[in-house]
């Protein structure tokens, strides 16, 4: 039931299907690294020290894209009450949700995060450590975009505008270790950044759960 559940996810998500699945936050993530050379000007030393935080910054919006689409509808239409008379628990279809959002977008930014370097003047080694980063640090920005989904699920208006806003101040410690370990060499603030990502994981689910039984039961 679980492999069915990630296959029906992955097609909700992933490009060319129906929904658009990745292709907006991946456009987007690229609109930002085009634009951003245009904004600070032809500095080459500036775009190379910067860079790399800003494809952080970029990776983070690019996720906060899909959120009103990731719970809201299922619960709406009933098909968390299904599972449930299934006998399989919220905590179970947000860990498979969790998984699906992530491969939907993390590998992608990460294979954009490529020409978005070029695009930016970032040399290799400081490429290395921001695909080290989004490795370790995507899955933390995954887990908080299905937490404050679940949060929201129950709000229907003005529930986008807020998960935005939720989401931005949660995901502050993954930006600055994740960010930061570009400049002190990639080690520590990379260790950091996946221990942070991994907490988040593992309390997604059962933070997740939670949320949509209350939604549910409200």
């Amino acid at each position: 039931m679980i492999a069915t559940l990630l296959k029906r996810d992955l097609g909700r998500f992933l490009p060319g299907t129906t929904s658009g699945g990745t292709l907006l936050p991946l456009l987007f993530f690229l609109a930002v690294a085009m634009l951003y050379p245009f904004a600070v000007g032809p500095n080459a030393t500036l775009l190379a020290a910067t860079g790399g935080g800003v494809i952080w910054v970029a990776a983070l919006l690019a996720a906060i894209l899909p959120l009103d689409r990731l719970l809201a509808s299922d619960v709406h239409e009933g098909f968390f009450d299904q599972w449930a008379l299934r006998g399989i628990s919220e905590e179970v279809v947000v860990a498979v949700r969790l998984l699906a959002h992530w491969l939907s977008f993390g590998p992608f930014i990460m294979l954009a995060a490529i020409p978005a370097s070029a695009l930016v003047g970032i040399d290799g080694e400081t490429l290395r450590i921001v695909e080290l980063g989004l490795l370790a640090g995507t899955p933390g920005l995954a887990a908080i975009g299905i937490i404050i989904a679940a949060i929201t699920v129950g709000l229907r208006s003005g529930g986008a505008a807020l998960s935005g806003l939720l989401v931005i101040p949660l995901a502050v410690p993954l930006l600055i270790f994740g960010a930061g370990a570009l400049s002190t060499g990639g080690d520590g603030g990379l260790a950091l950044t996946a221990a942070i990502s991994l907490l988040l994981v593992a309390l997604a689910p059962f933070a997740g759960g939670a949320a949509i039984r209350a939604a549910r039961e409200g």
